[in-house]
């Protein structure tokens, strides 16, 4: 695992691509490019057919930039550094700070890789990547960029903590929308490591990131409540929110899906359950058959005073203010 440093004292942890993976993925990127190069070219051929030579050769030089340099720059672009390719074999471009690449990035990359691809055929890209510590080809170090695996086991995966309790549900009401992948990005890369931190260090990171977070939300940030709780608090929502989408998702495709056994005919009452989905938020899933399923269906919650159904609250290394 490659740990990049940035300016902010967070150790990324990002898995660069080994040389055949790259290969594999580049292989399958030159064959989609090589493909629509060929037909651009039969394209031009017979649409140039009265033009003399020289006007023939600016109109195929056009076409090789246009098709095989242009064509790639503009996917890494609009896809943050995912080409076919790319995403078959799990890849990734991000820059050194593990954020994702713009146009700029994506154009030296593809500049260099005129020269260390295809008029080499790869050579020198294959040399530079088994030189690099990280991998990288001459495109990558001119560009500051780096190729990164995105599929990453789940058991190595680093969770983020959960916020405190009395912060759950604070902060519904927030507008996420305006809030970009990179801040996103950069959140989570503190909390998974904000207890490595040094703790003056982490404190004034999460105060930088807080305030951040809080600009494009449009509401500051609680006095009484700590940065690194806030972060962890607001990512919760996200999540839940995420959650709450995919469960709707699921539950409108299993009511236009479902098919009552007996007639045959499209459940036209309640959805149907999804297999695996989760209960919404303050129902207790029915815990008998069919019978239980008709009398128990959105039951509540046993108050929180009670001792039946209580659940011991999980550490979150918050604590709550004095």
């Amino acid at each position: 695992m490659s740990e990049l440093v940035t300016g902010d004292a967070v150790v990324l942890g990002l898995r660069p691509a080994k040389l055949p993976s790259r290969a594999l993925a580049l292989a399958i990127d030159l064959a989609v490019v090589g493909a629509a190069f060929v037909v651009v070219s039969i394209g031009l051929a017979v649409a140039t057919a009265g033009l003399d030579d020289a006007a023939f050769a600016a109109v195929s030089v056009a076409a090789f930039l246009l098709v095989l340099v242009g064509g790639p720059v503009a996917v890494e672009t609009l896809s943050h550094g995912r080409s076919l390719g790319k995403l078959a074999c799990g890849l990734r471009v991000v820059r050194d700070d593990g954020g994702p690449i713009r146009f700029r990035h994506a154009l030296v990359r593809g500049a260099m890789g005129v020269v260390e691809i295809l008029m080499t055929l790869g050579v020198v890209a294959c040399v530079a990547s088994l030189v690099s510590a990280r991998g990288r080809r001459l495109g990558d170090v001119f560009a500051g960029t780096l190729v990164v695996r995105e599929r990453v086991p789940a058991g190595r995966a680093a969770a983020v903590p959960p916020p405190p309790p009395w912060l759950v549900g604070r902060f519904a009401g927030l507008d996420l929308s305006a809030v970009p992948d990179s801040l996103w990005l950069a959140v989570r890369q503190y909390l998974t490591r904000m207890h490595q931190l040094d703790a003056q260090v982490g404190r004034s990171m999460a105060e930088r990131l807080a305030g951040e977070l809080a600009g494009r939300t449009g509401v500051p940030v609680p006095a009484e409540v700590p940065a690194g709780a806030y972060l962890a608090a607001v990512v919760n929502e996200r999540q839940a929110r995420d959650a709450r989408k995919v469960y709707a998702a699921a539950r409108d495709a299993a009511a236009r899906n479902g098919f009552e056994a007996a007639s045959g005919q499209p459940v036209s009452g309640a959805p149907a359950k999804v297999a695996g989905a989760p209960a919404p938020v303050g129902v207790v899933p029915p815990a008998g058959g069919p019978s239980a399923d008709a009398a128990g269906a959105g039951a509540p919650v046993p108050p929180a005073g009670t001792d039946s159904g209580r659940v011991p609250p999980a550490a979150t290394g918050f604590a709550p203010p004095a």
